[in-house]
């Protein structure tokens, strides 16, 4: 019968080869599961000391809301991140020529306004591509950001969006907006909520009807603790992204 030799059988040179290749595995494996693992997951703010803030704005209905807001930030020279739906794109590109012209970055809301993890992962190419077009059609942009309709999604999702060079985002301030729960719930929510490398969460959709008479003191109150307003992706710049 062959004899079975133990790890302290082997000579002692060869023990440190093999302890240093086992090493040199969990230490790979472990960096492997854990880019996985983020890389699974949307961002939802970044870890700074710097008094900054993403204003960002979903769209997908309507044409009455989105100037307004357009406006008040023009008049306060604040540059944020839109996120448009593909349909809304191709209906108001006019709208859109006013944001890319204001300097805001163009991001993409998908092209249907669905749950995405209800569809398969092909499925989900299909809609994150179809919307890509659009926006790249009207405003020259490839975008490479997107916030998934209703902030939904599942392992899948993420996979599908990270196939198609696609970066998630979600947020960690809720403004509430899309409730229209009352201009002065909107101004409070935000103004106690912003911390250093916070993602504020709005809309620009006609369906958020309080949201431009919020916006104003939200900037307000936000400029006079002191925070500064940036794009995401400058955001995404400054710091650690958080999961």
């Amino acid at each position: 019968m062959p004899k079975i030799f133990g790890f302290y059988e082997i000579q002692p040179r060869a023990r440190i080869t093999l302890a240093g290749i086992l090493a040199l595995f969990i230490l790979v494996s472990s960096v492997v599961y854990v880019q996985a693992y983020h890389k699974e997951k949307p961002v939802y703010q970044v870890k700074t000391e710097r008094k900054v803030v993403a204003l960002t704005f979903d769209i997908s209905w309507g044409n009455k809301t989105p100037m307004p807001v357009i406006e008040i930030l023009r008049e306060n020279d604040i540059k944020s991140t839109f996120f448009l739906s593909g349909p809304w794109v191709k209906e108001y590109p006019d709208i859109v020529t006013s944001i890319k012209k204001d300097g805001h970055e163009i991001a993409s809301h998908g092209y249907r306004h669905i749950n995405l993890s209800n569809l398969s992962e092909s499925e989900i190419k299909d809609e994150i591509q179809k919307a890509h077009k659009n926006i790249y059609e009207v405003a020259g942009v490839n975008a490479n950001l997107i916030r998934t309709p209703n902030g939904d999604y599942k392992e899948h999702v993420m996979k599908a969006v990270h196939d198609s060079n696609y970066e998630a985002i979600q947020w960690s301030v809720d403004s509430l907006d899309w409730m229209n729960p009352g201009v002065n719930t909107i101004i409070e929510r935000v103004s106690k909520k912003a911390h250093p490398g916070a993602i504020i969460l709005m809309h620009a959709s006609d369906t958020c009807k309080q949201t431009s008479d919020a916006l104003p003191e939200v900037i307000k109150n936000l400029k006079k603790q002191g925070y500064e307003f940036v794009t995401v992706s400058e955001l995404l710049k400054m710091g650690e992204k958080e999961n």
